[in-house]
């Protein structure tokens, strides 16, 4: 039998990404312990605060909400999410999440298959200004 090494990542060790509006944290990835078939992270989103719309032209992305509730437009198509339900985005979907509610969400997020490179997971069709920030 071999003996693969298996990490443990957290939540600390993942660098913020906060240009598509939220704190948006990659933890278990290619990158960080060599997966190849997704991705898994985790969005914290103060009230008021929104990831701007984009898509994925390969993967499918699974929102499951850990603390408090969003809104999740899926082509300008607003649906509710609260503590304990999730959802799952299709492919080429165009999607943003809004917390709606009055505490900061806290959603894990999982997005698979990989594109065929990173660049071209994630296409933007929204930009936040600085003062939607």
């Amino acid at each position: 039998m071999t003996t693969i090494p298996v990490p443990v990542v957290s939540l600390d060790d993942a660098p913020p990404n906060r240009r598509r509006g939220g704190d948006l944290r990659t933890v278990l990835s290619p990158k960080s312990v060599g997966s190849t078939s997704g991705f898994l992270g985790v969005a914290l989103i103060d009230p008021g605060d929104r990831v701007a719309e984009h898509y994925h032209p390969y993967s499918e992305e699974f929102l499951y909400v850990v603390q408090g509730s969003v809104t999740v437009d899926l082509d300008d198509v607003p649906h509710q999410v609260g503590t304990d339900q999730g959802l799952m985005v299709p492919i080429g979907m165009r999607h943003r999440v809004r917390n709606t509610g009055d505490v900061p969400a806290r959603i894990v997020f999982h997005l698979g298959p990989l594109a065929p490179r990173p660049e071209l997971g994630h296409v933007d069709t929204e930009t936040l200004t600085e003062e939607a920030r």
